[in-house]
Order: structure tokens, then sequence, then C-alpha cells
């Protein structure tokens, strides 16, 4: 693990009121600066933006998620706060992604930005941040020039082919049909370079055009558009929604209910549904009194997918944080497999890649411990050594029933909201 020591002095925190207007586009107050210190969760024009760095801290290995946790209880211990506002997201915020796997080279990061800015309904407010003991200064909120086009954007193969990539599918199904495991999750890669520098708020900002529906988010140069809630904690309440079941949108919207219909029946797709809705309730109820677990899925319409969805929810009663609950749900059956441990070999075995912070949580947590985890999904991951750089990632679910052709073709449907963020014409 390695650590920016927490200030003698501790956090010193004030979140005040500001009127909605000025928070009415979060994303377009993100100031010109390094992608590494902009943060963003922001789902229908309501959420978190921050810039600036108060401190920051990263974490690897087995141990990366207790590691983290221990570093932001021992800055919640002495953090001096005053919150005119008092709503989920005020006060100082940690935002962090996490690596996916106990060996990726990729490390964890943890941020605590020096300026967050937020908008729930009716409230919006700022909160600024500093670590020497003084008093936080008032920031000033002013819309910021329109980010520059990446320019021309070109493709090439990541780890695999497409072509490489289906034959690895088409193994997955035949060792599904013959051993203990039920499915798998593989992931393939894309490398992208632009022309010009990527910045990293032109991606945020086409992404929360074209996907509103999603949480759009931003660390340490990690960057996507994610439908999928690993864990919420608001006050004792951890919610979760699975979503694992995939069919593309064709933009027919008498074909696309067809389709949602036939996702609804589909057994292959339902199987593997069900596998992902029980490793995510197993995994809440040693920290929940009760759980509930809808009896059917609900179909969920993406801009360029539909998804069989559950929300799945439980009363946490052990003092565990939404990051301990993160910790718990990762890696789920919806980007891994089941059994966990027959799956990630076999990930380790036919991805042949690091996948880095992708399909790890990602999200942001408050002093008390409450906050929203997302999985780092629809994701690119910005080169930190070359501005024009970015490796996007998008994985399917693997079962008996998994035809490979089809599988490239969903996943050349998940690459599409990176590739149309950097493609973009301006609106």
């Amino acid at each position: 693990m390695t650590t920016i020591p927490a200030p003698a002095t501790g956090l010193v925190a004030r979140t005040t009121r500001i009127p909605v207007g000025e928070a009415t586009e979060l994303l377009r107050l993100l100031p010109a600066t390094g992608s590494g210190d902009l943060v963003s969760w922001v789902r229908r024009g309501e959420g978190l933006v921050g810039w600036g760095r108060a401190l920051a801290t990263t974490t690897s290995g087995m141990e990366r998620f207790r590691d983290a946790g221990a570093w932001w209880r021992s800055l919640a211990a002495g953090a001096v706060v005053r919150d005119d506002v008092r709503v989920p997201g005020t006060g100082p915020l940690v935002f962090a992604s996490m690596a996916y796997a106990d060996s990726s080279a990729a490390a964890s990061t943890l941020v605590v930005p020096a300026v967050i800015v937020g908008r729930r309904g009716a409230d919006a407010w700022v909160t600024t941040v500093t670590t020497d003991g003084s008093l936080p200064y008032a920031a000033a909120l002013t819309p910021a020039p329109e980010p520059p086009s990446p320019g021309v954007v070109a493709f090439a193969d990541g780890a695999k082919s497409a072509a490489d990539w289906e034959l690895a599918v088409a193994e997955a199904v035949r060792r599904i049909t013959v051993g203990p495991l039920d499915k798998v999750v593989l992931a393939r890669s894309l490398d992208a370079r632009a022309e010009a520098e990527i910045d990293v708020r032109w991606l945020l900002q086409r992404l929360a055009e074209r996907y509103d529906t999603t949480w759009v988010f931003a660390v340490d140069g990690l960057v996507g558009a994610t439908p999928e809630m690993l864990v919420r904690l608001d006050r004792g309440l951890a919610t979760s929604r699975v979503l694992a079941g995939t069919i593309r949108r064709t933009g027919d919207d008498t074909h696309d209910l067809a389709l949602a219909a036939s996702l609804a029946r589909s057994s292959k797709d339902l199987e593997e549904h069900e596998y992902a809705v029980r490793s995510v309730a197993d995994a809440l109820a040693p920290h929940c009194t009760s759980t509930f677990v809808p009896e059917a899925p609900f179909v969920l319409h993406l801009a360029n997918v539909m998804h069989l969805a559950t929300d799945v929810t439980g009363v946490v009663d052990d003092g565990a944080t939404a990051l301990d609950l993160a910790a718990s749900l990762h890696p789920s059956a919806a980007v891994c497999g089941t059994p966990r441990p027959d799956a990630d070999a076999l990930i380790t075995e036919l991805e042949v890649m690091d996948r880095g912070r992708y399909a790890g949580p990602v999200g942001w947590m408050d002093l008390a411990g409450d906050g929203e985890w997302g999985i780092a999904l629809r994701t690119g991951a910005l080169s930190a050594t070359d501005p024009h750089q970015i490796t996007l990632y998008a994985g399917c679910g693997i079962v008996a029933g998994s035809d490979p052709e089809a599988e490239v073709a969903e996943s050349d449907a998940k690459f599409l909201p990176m590739r149309d963020a950097l493609t973009a014409a301006r609106a």
C-alpha cells in the first residue's frame, strides 16, 4: 500500500448551499486541469463532481479494500466539518476506483477532492476541503469553456482481436459444458489513439448527453458510463442493481419492444441473470437482518442495449460501510462468473490481459460510511504517460447456451458508449 500520510491537523471541510441554477450543468463546472484531478458521479444531471486533491492514496493487493477503508476511517476520525445542507453527498467525500483483481498491476486510487459540487433534487451545494487547519475558502463556480475535441481517433485491437476473442468464448462454452463452471465473464479491450490530447471533460459531457440513465464517472483517469449500481448505502438501507442478460437495440421502437419481450423469455439470459442475482444476495446476507429479491427481473432500456435487471435490497445491521459492502460483493457473478474460483482461473487463462480497474468498484463515500459504488463498465482507462492514448473495455457473460459470434456482437455494442464519446462531434 502506498499512502500520502494523513495531515497532523486532519481534514477541515465546509459545505454551503448554493442556488440550484449554479449546479444545473455539473460537468461544465469542471475546470481545465489534469484528468487525474477530476472526479465525477453524475446521472440525469444530478450527482457530484470535484476537482483538486486535498488528499489521495493508493492501495493494492488482497488487502486493498481493507487498507482503503482504514485510511478513510483515520481521516474521518479527526475531521472538522461545517455542513449547512446535510443531505447524502455533503461534507468531505472520498472518490475511488478499485482494481478488479488481487494480482492486478494497477493500483486502486482514492481521492479527496479540494472542491466538490453536488446536486440532488431541490438541493445544491459546494464543499471545500483543506488539510492545513485553515478554514476552507469559498469556491468560485464558473462554467468552464468547452473542452477541446480529441480530433481523429484510430482504433486497434487490444489484448485479442475479435476473431481470437470469439475463439476464447467458444473455449469457455466448451469448459462450461464439460466441467463444474456455470458462468464466466470474458472481457476484451480496444486501444484508441487520438490526434489531440484526450480531455476527460470531453468524454464525460458526451457520455452524459447520450447515456443519461447511467452513472457517468471519472476517478484518476478512469472514465465511463456504468448502468450497474454495485451497492448504495443510505442510513442502513443497502441496494444493489444486478444487470446480466443483454440484447442490442435497433433504434426501431416497435422492434425493440419485441426484442425486450424475447430477452425476458430467453432461457440463456435468464440463467445468466439468476447466477448474478444469487451471488449478490448471498454476499449481502451476512451484513443484513433481512434481504429482498424480486421474483423476476425487469428489462432496463439503455441507449444502445437492453439488460435484464433486478434490484436487491437489504437492511444492514453490522456497521458495514458502503465500501465494506462493495468489498463483499466484488467480484459478483455479473463481472466474474460462478463458481468464482473456477471463473477467476478461466478469466486469467483466456483473457490474457490485466483488467486494471475495469469491472472493479467505482464511486464515493462520506464520513459516515454511506455512499454509492458502481461497477466500472463501459469504461476507458487513460494512459498515465501518453495523453493521446486510452484503452477501452467491454465484457460478456458466457453460459452453456452462449453463441460466440453473438457474444462478439454484444461486446461491440458495449464498446459503443466510449467509442461514441471519443468520436462525437460537438453538440
